[in-house]
């Protein structure tokens, strides 16, 4: 049993009040999930400040409060604890009181706007497939012993991050590989976690909405990399103009990655085509299922990190050749009559590009390829017209319609991204509002041969409209109406 004296350790405090001898049996921020004895950590957050809720919080049974502002009325027999930011506190606490879970495996963090989702799966089948015992946090799912729990958040609370992290250590986990959203590390979800190491995948116009601008977005990313030991590796992108500044300030060992600069991985793409690459990485030549440049980076991330946890090369090689491409990350089925459908999450105006760019290689010109694409409601909307642009520029016909229009209206959300298509591309463009009419409205349209790509939710099973999650996917709405 704990006691609130053995979850203070490193927690920087103002002040207590209070017996630390009393003892904790959870650790709560949200007051209508308080059991008798608990901790509760009250939080300011976006909607709702969790010091409002500190007397329901004692009603339902907390002995101890962890606070930024001790109440006027104070209850005798209670414990406060007085800090200045119990974010960063709820995550030493949370840490504590599961052993320090991190500490003890190979804890390995990825960030960047795209390639987290990719980058993570395929080192937790790589490792997997090679026998190590593996651990995943995504944004797709949870995974460790033959468990695979579904998740919407990147990056996770701190408590639940390190109650799956103590759970995959009892269940003999070595290697765990984690996304690591910006989000996650504006709210300090990652405090009092040790990491093994960090990639830095890129980073692109996304969550302006949330971060104000493009710089605070970036300079909180690197956040993740000041923040790592001098015993951790920090593998960044070259490729990427921030790749060098994501490191600057690092105290752990600096390696990199990259397709066009030398580095200390690097890969070419010899061959693409809608069946796989050849890609000489290093200097061997090995086959992947997976497509695209922006997969290619995603590889020579994870050859570069396998490398680094001390897999060896030709090891690594020959797992590459099996990995398979991630849910709802360029998968593609194609019907009888050789239309071929890509399904991809690409929701910025930069991974609609690379998705765009790669299909466009490897076509033959004598097809058509039809996007169908939307923006989500209630997020950063300078990317919209963006979208629009590009959709319409690198594709023959385009079908904009809803993503998660969430408390938007749909229309609004259509009419900023048209905003962005030049008057020349009009007559390419459809508007159907209904994502489902859309996907119908592409099938009707596809000839032998088309292709078609459906971006933006990939992996998502479901549409967030006006509060509430309607069952909806992407794969199997097309699988149904592109039937033979």
């Amino acid at each position: 049993m704990k006691t609130v004296q053995d979850l203070l350790y490193r927690v920087d405090i103002d002040g207590v009040i209070g017996k630390t001898s009393t003892e904790v049996v959870a650790v709560i921020f949200d007051s209508r999930n308080v059991i008798k004895n608990s901790m509760y950590v009250a939080k300011k957050g976006i909607l709702y400040d969790g010091h409002d809720f500190i007397s329901q919080a004692i009603e339902y049974g907390a002995q101890s409060i962890v606070c930024e502002q001790l109440p006027l009325h104070r209850i005798k027999g209670i414990v406060y604890v007085l800090v200045s930011n119990s974010s960063k506190a709820l995550g030493i606490i949370a840490s504590n009181f599961y052993n320090n879970p991190s500490s003890q495996l190979t804890l390995v963090g990825v960030t960047g706007t795209n390639g987290k989702t990719t980058i993570s799966s395929l080192l937790y089948e790589l490792f997997s497939k090679e026998g190590y015992v593996s651990g995943l946090l995504s944004t797709v799912k949870i995974c460790y012993d033959k468990k695979i729990l579904n998740t919407t958040l990147t990056t996770p609370d701190s408590v639940t991050i390190n109650k799956h992290l103590r759970l995959m250590l009892d269940a003999g986990v070595s290697h765990c590989f984690m996304e690591v959203s910006s989000h996650g590390l504006a709210q300090f979800r990652l405090e009092g976690l040790t990491f093994s190491g960090g990639i830095f995948s890129n980073i692109t116009h996304d969550h302006l909405d949330y971060h104000g601008d493009f710089k605070s977005y970036r300079d909180v990313k690197k956040l993740f990399f000041d923040g790592l030991q001098k015993t951790a590796f920090a593998l960044t992108n070259l490729d990427d103009k921030n790749g060098s500044f994501m490191l600057q300030n690092t105290r752990a060992k600096k390696y990199s990655y990259a397709t066009n600069h030398n580095a200390d991985y690097q890969i070419k793409i010899l061959e693409c085509e809608f069946s796989g690459m050849l890609l000489r990485i290093q200097s061997q030549e090995v086959w992947t299922k997976l497509i695209g440049k922006f997969n290619s980076q995603n590889l020579i991330a994870v050859y570069g990190t396998a490398i680094l946890l001390g897999m060896k090369p030709l090891d690594i090689l020959k797992r590459i050749s099996d990995l398979n491409s991630v849910d709802g990350r360029f998968q593609i089925f194609q019907t009888s009559n050789k239309v071929t459908i890509v399904i991809d999450y690409a929701h910025t105006p930069d991974a609609l590009e690379s998705v765009l760019k790669t299909i466009n290689i490897i076509r033959t010109r004598n097809e058509s390829l039809i996007t169908v694409v939307g923006c989500g409601g209630n997020r950063d909307q300078e990317k919209r017209p963006l979208i629009g642009k590009l959709a319409v520029e690198l594709s023959d016909k385009v079908i904009f319609t809803s993503d998660n229009p969430r408390d938007e209206e749909p229309s609004i959300i259509l009419s900023e991204i048209i905003k962005g298509v030049p008057a020349e591309h009009f007559k390419k463009v459809l508007k159907i509002t209904l994502r489902e009419e859309a996907i119908a409205m592409a099938g009707q349209l596809a000839k032998e041969g088309d292709i078609v790509l459906i971006a933006g939710k990939g992996h998502e099973t479901y549409q967030e409209i006006k509060g509430e999650k309607i069952p909806f996917n992407d794969m199997k709405t097309a699988k149904y109406f592109f039937k033979d």
